[in-house]
């Protein structure tokens, strides 16, 4: 802001002196007149603008270009790091990963970084928006790393110890082990409650395995949101993720009352079919008569298996289906699947994600694919992040080559995750016989529907039992072993298992690996449902409902409305415009009708 000095008046006095008694005499000269200082002209004024707002354009340069130089380095050596540990299940991988996370942690806790992005920020308006932009996204990545080192340090080693144990733990009944995969495939055959009941217990071995150290872990990240300002962790990482804690409470309280009704009606029914096949009654089912060990997805239909499209297909078709669909929308994803590890091995991560090593296109899956429907289900939805990072637009600002958030990832990722036991898509890419396909089409359906709504209520069991953690995690053991059973029976509607005391809820990896996260599902979900919506205005839709099979304007829109705007602005801007209107509960509130 430019001061300007207040103008000093200054009065000459004119002598003009005659003399009256010689006419000879010459008079004195006047003397030389003083110009009043004049006001700065205003082309003056626009040269003063000018350069003060190309010296901030040109700090704002230089300083973002020397940021991403670094970071890009680090970035991409954590990322590889990560990928090989992934892989390999090794300790001493892990701890090359642990050394790569903190040095780019180290990178953006410099407190002189930060303070010049919060200066530069103060002067945004002589800015344009892409550099704007790109500030607004360092001071998120900067302002969660304001720690000293040692705390840093022990974030970094507590999380990576847990996950290394998370990717290399086994489970045993007897003197056997198994892995995660291989317990959920027993635990869908198991017959006997007393057979079900012993695997579903091995599935949760882990938790107290790692129930203190994430307590622990908790405990460190709370100090460390505290230093940064904020009343806890999970505040903190709410509004790192651009959100509103309020507006996100508000959003969920009325997803919860939209899917209360719906989930118990549907959920009785179900109960009594499950009762049915283990020859007892609703009010005495257990956890373990379902499928999944914490009720996020729907046991088998009665009247319909999902895998029965897959079970007689190999691993490598299960890849081949997906290449042959994703290059029919013209979103082909060979390359992908080229620098990709797409099946089980010991000491690989049992698990499933995306990863971009670097924000020039090299983007590669993990996935332990089967032929199941659920894995060709992951298989997609992992393909779906990839594709994300594939078409989004390379030439932005380095730091702005990224989704738009991480809801807007998840919600394509959920959209093509879908498709495996779509009807339509089922009769195409799996050559299902489309007579069968279409007597059991309204069961699909209605399993898809089941599936919804279970997520929807496990979802707020985690958003709710994480939030109470980090607003208490000094309480028990027991107490939080209790909490998470209360939050269970409240929205899953599932019987506590009488006078167990076990860290259950520490089973769920995502209380490590990625902390206050899981409302983004969610949003994920509704944004996906809205998503669909928009492309049954916006693209080829017969009938009412989007043409998925071999319609190259879907990928089209994907491309340019959804992939190609990266994170150019916030994630409500985006969804607007790449939807046409603000996120809402009640595109998916309508689906589920």
């Amino acid at each position: 802001m430019k001061e300007f000095f207040k103008k000093e008046m200054i009065t000459a006095l004119l002598i003009i002196a005659f003399s009256t008694f010689s006419a000879c005499r010459k008079p004195e000269p006047a003397t030389k007149k003083i110009p009043d200082p004049q006001p700065p002209t205003r082309e003056t004024d626009q040269t003063e603008e000018k350069s003060m707002e190309e010296k901030t354009k040109e700090r704002a340069k230089a300083f973002l270009d020397k940021y991403f130089e670094r970071a890009a380095l680090l970035e991409k050596e954590q990322a590889m790091a990560y990928w090989k540990a992934a892989n390999s299940g090794k300790k001493e991988d892990f701890a090359v990963y642990e050394k790569a996370e903190l040095k780019l942690k180290k990178l953006r806790s410099d407190p002189k970084s930060f303070s010049t992005i919060e200066d530069l920020l103060k002067k945004k308006g002589l800015l344009d928006e892409l550099t704007k932009r790109s500030l607004e996204v360092a001071y998120i990545s900067f302002k969660g790393n304001q720690l000293p080192d040692d705390i840093l340090g022990k974030l970094v080693k507590e999380s990576t110890e847990i996950g290394r144990t998370f990717s290399t733990f086994r489970s045993k009944i007897g003197k056997k082990e198994y892995s995660n995969n291989e317990l959920l495939e027993m635990l869908q055959k198991a017959k006997t409650t007393k057979r079900r009941r012993e695997i579903w217990t091995a599935l949760k071995q882990v938790g107290d395995a790692v129930g203190s150290q994430i307590m622990a872990l908790a405990k460190i990240r709370n100090e460390a949101a505290k230093k940064l300002g904020y009343s806890n962790y999970w505040e903190m990482k709410i509004r790192h993720q651009e959100h509103d804690p309020e507006q996100i409470m508000s959003l969920f309280d009325e997803l919860e009352k939209l899917t209360r009704k719906p989930f118990e009606d549907m959920k009785a029914k179900m109960d009594k079919e499950l009762a049915r096949k283990f020859r007892t009654s609703p009010a005495k089912l257990m956890p373990w008569h379902y499928d999944n060990p914490f009720f996020q997805a729907p046991p088998p239909s009665s009247k319909i298996d999902p895998d029965i499209f897959y079970k007689d297909k190999s691993k490598e078709e299960i890849v081949a289906i997906s290449k042959r669909f994703f290059a029919d929308i013209d979103l082909p994803i060979e390359d992908i699947l080229e620098r990709s590890d797409l099946y089980e091995r010991k000491g690989k991560d049992q698990h499933a994600f995306c990863i971009a090593i670097d924000r020039e296109g090299d983007v590669r899956i993990l996935v332990n694919i089967k032929p199941t429907a659920q894995w060709m289900g992951t298989q997609l939805h992992e393909l779906g992040h990839a594709l994300y990072y594939k078409y989004m637009d390379y030439n932005l600002p380095y730091n702005l080559r990224d989704v738009a958030h991480i809801l807007t990832t998840e919600g394509v990722a959920m959209l093509f995750g879908a498709l495996a036991l779509h009807p339509d898509w089922l009769k195409t890419y799996t050559k299902a016989d489309p007579k069968k396909v279409e007597k059991i089409a309204s069961h699909i359906l209605e399993q898809r529907r089941r599936e919804q709504l279970i997520f929807t209520r496990w979802t707020l069991v985690m958003l709710h039992f994480e939030k109470a953690l980090y607003e208490n995690p000094s309480m028990s053991a027991e107490a939080l072993n209790k909490l998470w059973w209360d939050m269970v029976e409240k929205y899953q509607k599932l019987n506590r298992p009488k006078g167990r005391n076990a860290s259950d809820w520490a089973a769920k990896p995502h209380f490590t690996i990625a902390p206050v996260y899981y409302h983004n599902y969610m949003m994920g979900e509704l944004y996906a449902a809205q998503l669909r919506a928009a492309l049954s205005k916006n693209v080829e839709n017969p009938d009412g409902a989007v043409k998925i099979n071999f319609n190259k304007e879907l990928g089209a829109y994907m491309k340019e409305k959804v992939f190609k705007p990266s994170r150019k602005m916030q994630w409500p801007d985006f969804v607007e415009t790449s939807t046409g209107a603000p996120l809402s509960a009640k595109f998916f509130a309508a689906e589920l009708k």
